[in-house]
């Protein structure tokens, strides 16, 4: 008789811990973003080729994000805002999160490039790996140059919509990666002074750990002010217009009045009062990347109606 107590079920994944494995969040700037980038490209594409290249795209980051929860377990399992992601919460092991990861990659640049060109799948592959080795493996624990350098990785999503519609680059898309490439820093730092202790603590080289808050309220400023420049030029590009501008100008405005008032206070002020402010410009800068957006997703459709009446100046 077979002794029942060395005996192990297989473990059980439901549903909502495989969608969580694929970080829906970073997926939905993804698929937003990418879908942008394909309705600003000067040439139309079939909506079903449009829908299925989205959904690989979409898949694509689902992949990476695994395989992502599945290389950072040790350091989730510390940190109060990811400890209870499966794989540290051991609802999935990191072997099933990694297979998972692998497969979804692979199945997404196959299929992309299938669906839509090579270039596209190209891109996704480079993004993938930038995301998954570049950062995860190697900058995340070796520098405080993390998020400034591995935010490239979130920023190539609207120049793979557009080489799937137009199946090249141009310097529209480049300019929408340079923006969210700048971006990414103050919107994470602005979440690392928030849980500073917790990087800390997983021995994380973020900014605010090895330069100090000081440092990184500076930093938060002078990169909010970087984004102004690459605003203007979108602006002023072929997918800006009127709206695009006004954006721009609005827009830029609240990121910097709300990074120079993090800027401007103290670390015990801040730690007092719960970080409030510095809460508000995380919550800012989201919303500052998805009106920008919004708005030349608009601004495209706006193009037919005024440009018979409005020369826009294009310079860049």
């Amino acid at each position: 008789m077979v002794d029942s107590t060395v005996i192990s079920k297989p473990q059980e994944v439901r549903i909502s811990e495989v969608i969580e494995l694929l970080k829906p969040r970073v997926m939905s700037l993804v698929i937003f973003t990418a879908f942008i980038g394909m309705i600003i490209a000067p040439t139309g594409i079939n909506p079903i080729i449009a829908l299925a290249s989205l959904i690989f795209i979409a898949i694509g980051a689902g992949g990476s994000g695994a395989l992502n929860m599945w290389w950072d377990e040790d350091i989730d399992r510390l940190m109060k805002r990811t400890r209870n992601r499966p794989v540290p919460a051991g609802t999935v092991s990191g072997k099933d999160a990694r297979l998972l990861g692998l497969w979804c990659s692979g199945f997404a640049i196959f299929m992309l490039a299938l669906t839509a060109n090579f270039l596209a799948a190209g891109i996704l592959a480079f993004t993938i790996f930038f995301y998954v080795v570049v950062y995860t493996m190697y900058l995340k624990r070796r520098t405080a140059q993390n998020i400034v350098i591995g935010g490239a990785a979130g920023a190539f999503p609207p120049l793979i919509g557009w080489a799937v519609v137009t199946n090249g680059i141009a310097l529209e898309p480049i300019l929408l990666v340079l923006l969210i490439f700048l971006w990414t820093p103050p919107h994470f730092w602005a979440l690392a002074l928030v849980t500073k202790e917790e990087y800390s603590l997983a021995k994380v080289p973020m900014l605010t750990v090895t330069r100090g808050e000081r440092i990184t309220r500076r930093y938060i400023f002078w990169y909010s002010l970087s984004l102004i420049p690459i605003g203007f030029m979108i602006a002023f590009s072929s997918i800006g217009g009127p709206l695009t501008l006004g954006l721009v100008i609005v827009l830029n405005i609240m990121l910097t009045l709300g990074s120079y008032q993090v800027m401007t206070r103290d670390a015990e002020k801040s730690a007092s009062d719960g970080y409030i402010r510095e809460k508000v410009l995380f919550k800012l800068s989201i919303w500052y990347l998805f009106v920008m957006f919004a708005g030349l997703g608009v601004e495209s459709m706006l193009h037919a109606f005024y440009e018979p009446y409005l020369v826009w100046p294009e310079l860049f």
